[in-house]
């Protein structure tokens, strides 16, 4: 696997990595810490930075000798071809090999500038992995009379990659805005899960720590529950049925693929690409009560 996700964002994405590095049955090859959207990175500078010292942690705490590195701190822009940087080097490198039989699955929380970049120096890339995406928009009608959402955060992060890689044949897994904010968490869930180790400790620290810090600059109270809305990668990947390698007991369903716009919202029909496999569901049980069990006594 390929871990992708804004590790200096939304912490959020740090208990997604714990997860995918307590499973046993994922064999995690990249971590690459991303970029949050461009306007947001104008007022927290350094964040790919901050990304890579967070997942570096979580891999320290775990005994672990990997180390995350850094993805592009620029978007992609139209009809231009970005340099092959380091991360996008990775990700052609892990998907080109020849001595491993392993499906390879691109678990991207965030946006997807570095998989785009790679696509765009390697078309091959898109036989080679499936990516499963947190993100986009939801696909069904809100009931009427409902506001105009926001464009949903993580294609905002970089719009034209998004685009890229929906134009591509690459193999799409999508939980979009509309499934993955059901994940919601209890903080007396979380303050019970804080005294399972030191790893379970420090990301609910660290997760309080960015809702203090978040709730200050709204100036709101974000009430008794928090999204981890990253953490269905480790469900849809890690943890799928043992009679048949899918991921069984989080409903989905095809749908055609559409272009993803520079306004980060749906466009035409993309003819001659295959569907996207959507979940609307998740199962929560499972990612709970997994996560938890594997954090008890984690950590150093």
């Amino acid at each position: 696997m390929i871990l992708d996700n804004d590790f200096g964002g939304d912490p959020d994405g740090l208990f997604q990595l714990a997860h995918h590095l307590l499973s046993d049955s994922a064999d995690v090859r990249l971590v690459i810490a991303s970029k949050i959207p461009d306007a947001l990175a104008e007022l927290d500078a350094g964040v790919v930075a901050r990304g890579v010292s967070s997942a570096d942690r979580i891999l320290q705490l775990l005994g672990r000798p990997e180390r995350a590195i850094g993805g592009s701190e620029e978007s992609l822009r139209t009809g231009e071809l970005p340099p092959l940087d380091a991360p996008a080097r990775a990700v052609i490198a892990e998907a080109m090999r020849d001595d491993t039989d392993l499906p390879l699955f691109y678990c991207a929380g965030g946006g997807l500038t570095a998989l785009a970049t790679a696509l765009l120096h390697e078309p091959r890339v898109a036989d080679r992995l499936t990516l499963v995406w947190i993100g986009g928009p939801g696909y069904d009608d809100e009931p009427a009379g409902s506001p105009q959402r926001e464009a949903e955060f993580n294609t905002t992060i970089d719009p034209i990659a998004a685009g890229v890689v929906f134009a591509s044949p690459v193999e799409i897994w999508q939980v979009p805005e509309t499934t993955y904010e059901q994940c919601l968490v209890s903080w007396a869930e979380l303050q019970h899960m804080a005294r399972l180790g030191p790893l379970a400790a420090h990301l609910v620290d660290t997760l309080w720590e960015f809702g203090d810090r978040f709730s200050d600059m709204l100036g709101i109270d974000l009430g008794e529950t928090v999204v981890l809305g990253d953490s269905p990668l480790v469900v849809l990947t890690a943890l799928r049925g043992p009679f048949r390698a899918e991921p069984t007991s989080s409903p989905s369903q095809r749908r055609t693929r559409c272009a993803l716009t520079p306004d980060a919202r749906y466009g035409d029909v993309l003819d001659g690409r295959p569907p996207v496999r959507v979940f609307t569901g998740i199962d929560m049980r499972l990612m709970i009560g997994d996560l938890t069990a594997k954090l008890t006594g984690a950590g150093t």
